[in-house]
């Protein structure tokens, strides 16, 4: 799987708004993952989204959506042949630290975003990448920390093979983040 990481931070860039009105806590009720709309558009989403929420997990996950690529796709960018890139469809989910104090720093999440980029790269999946950008977060009224966006796209010769490798791309993005040991409290961060 193709798979790389950035920090976003600074005026004018892109925040993760974990008030938002429409938020729902997967992580006190996971149930209701598979009333959200956009896991209905994208199958496997739903179960991501709970690994991602679930008490074992370093993380917690705070929106999403899905949407289909109208410009054309690089192929070389996706490790797709040219005709395996007819179709793309893409999706984010933001992610937020369990703890605010584990990303709490900007080497901190960096570590963190390197750490889980490596390990989707060693994943063997073609046609799909991700690409985990550090951004501000805001947890709770006057309350920020740094999180996580993760984009995850695919590509197929058809819309079908296209949403069928994005939902692998999400499940294998969900299984490396959510299998991630959670920092203990006296844990530094990897340089």
């Amino acid at each position: 799987m193709e798979a790389d990481w950035e920090i976003e931070l600074g005026t004018g860039a892109p925040v993760i708004d974990a008030c938002w009105s429409g938020l729902v806590d997967l992580r006190t009720a996971p149930e209701c993952a598979h009333q959200i709309a956009e896991t209905r558009a994208l199958p496997g989403l739903a179960d991501a989204l709970v690994r991602l929420n679930s008490a074992a997990s370093p993380v917690w996950t705070s929106k999403c959506d899905v949407w289909h690529v109208e410009d054309p796709v690089d192929h070389y960018e996706l490790d797709a042949e040219p005709g395996e890139s007819s179709a793309a469809v893409a999706c984010y989910i933001d992610i937020l630290p369990r703890t605010p104090v584990q990303w709490s720093e900007p080497q901190q999440a960096a570590s963190a975003c390197r750490a889980f980029a490596a390990r989707l790269l060693a994943v063997p999946l073609r046609c799909c990448r991700a690409d985990l950008v550090v951004r501000l977060a805001y947890i709770a009224p006057g309350a920020q920390t740094l999180g996580m966006t993760a984009y995850l796209t695919a590509c197929g010769a058809d819309e079908q093979a296209a949403l069928s490798q994005l939902a692998r791309a999400v499940a294998a993005c969900a299984d490396t983040i959510a299998s991630s040991a959670p920092p203990t409290e006296n844990s530094s961060p990897v340089q």
